[in-house]
């Protein structure tokens, strides 16, 4: 086991770190070194990079990618941060139980003074091999709640519906090729530009409905222009544009991994929401790129928007692992129950009003004073 806090090193790591992900049935596209490195390039604190690598005979068998952070507990969180919907640890299929162990024997000594924070497991993640062979306190947390659909043409899908969705979603579908929507798969070499559209039409909808703020600042535009853009060379990310009359009027971003499609982040002009259903638009893309590449699974990412509960997904909810050293168990327990009070606490705000935007406000002012009470 060797810890890695330099930079320099981890842009080194790109060829060894993807070919693990290869060997990892369970990572997500989000473990992509492209993703990580791209991350802390743009949020990353000069210092606190704490990678903890395992190798056998010299080849990379399981790498956790942490920052230290302060909340104001010390703690360990996965690289990646709010912007990343799936948060893992890689371990190779081939010796992932032996891996699994000398990964938990290497963070047990790396986290001597903070705890251990891994949110945002997808659950089968291989974080959870981990928290098994873990020799020290740790507590299991509900997190995010994605919805998943299974990887078929949109006919199929269409099918599960109920009788009446069912007929609104074909009409809708039949009224995009009225409108003359005509979609393209972006080249590599103009992803950057690609992006940049994407961000544009993104803001464009967004516009006086309350767009997630980070989604306005430039570290996220370079992020993901730097990463979708090394992510699309090897075919983990995929750009796609809908024009009308030679316009491009919206754009969307998937991100692929073995057996999963996740649909990130997509924007559309307003005038084009006017005449068309634009989930219905982009679940075609995209339930055809997961039945045409073969992946079981089209993951909707995070969130509970009501117009994806419309095609009957799966409701899965990611897990939160909590890890300490035995001599910081008290820490954990305080760090828990910080977590555990401000879940309920969001839960109560959501049931008084089920506005996102609103219970998040909400919740931010409340939570601000509670610290500042301590």
């Amino acid at each position: 086991m060797t810890l890695c806090r330099d930079p320099a090193r981890f842009a080194g790591l790109a060829p060894a770190w993807d070919a693990l992900h290869g060997r990892c049935g369970a990572a997500t596209p989000f473990q992509k070194h492209a993703w990580l490195y791209s991350w802390w390039l743009s949020y990353g604190v000069p210092g606190r990079l704490r990678l903890v690598l395992v190798h056998r005979d010299g080849e990379l068998v399981g790498a956790a990618p942490l920052m230290l952070a302060f909340r104001p507990l010390p703690v360990l969180v996965p690289l990646g941060g709010a912007v990343t919907d799936y948060c893992d640890v890689l371990l190779d299929d081939a010796c992932a139980e032996e891996a699994a162990a000398a990964l938990a024997r290497g963070l047990l000594r790396a986290a001597r003074t903070a705890v251990l924070d891994l949110r945002e497991v997808r659950p089968g993640g291989r974080a959870e091999l981990l928290y098994d062979h873990w020799p020290g306190p740790r507590r299991r947390l509900a997190d995010s709640v994605c919805l998943e659909l299974p990887g078929l043409p949109v006919d199929d899908l269409v099918a599960r519906m109920p009788a009446n969705a069912a007929r609104r979603m074909r009409r809708a579908l039949r009224r995009l090729d009225r409108v003359g929507v005509e979609q393209r798969t972006v080249p590599e070499e103009e992803v950057p530009a690609a992006v940049a559209t994407l961000l544009r039409l993104h803001v464009a909808q967004w516009r006086g409905r309350g767009i997630t703020p980070e989604h306005l600042r430039p570290r996220f535009a370079e992020h993901l222009i730097r990463a979708l853009t090394a992510m699309a060379r090897d075919g983990a990310a995929r750009l796609t544009e809908y024009r009308v009359d030679g316009r491009v009027m919206a754009a969307n971003a998937l991100l692929l991994s073995p057996d999963l499609v996740g649909g990130y982040l997509y924007g559309a002009h307003p005038e084009l929401r006017a005449k068309a259903d634009i989930a219905a638009l982009l679940l075609r893309n995209d339930a055809s790129c997961a039945a045409e590449t073969g992946r079981s699974v089209l993951s909707l990412l995070r969130g509970t928007e009501p117009y994806k509960f419309g095609w009957r997904p799966e409701t899965v909810t990611n897990l939160r692992l909590l890890l300490a050293h035995p001599a910081l168990e008290p820490a954990l327990l305080l760090h828990a129950a910080q977590q555990d009070a401000r879940a309920r606490l969001a839960g109560a705000l959501r049931d008084r009003d089920p506005s996102p935007n609103a219970w998040w406000r909400r919740l931010n002012r409340r939570y601000a004073r509670l610290a500042g009470a301590r």
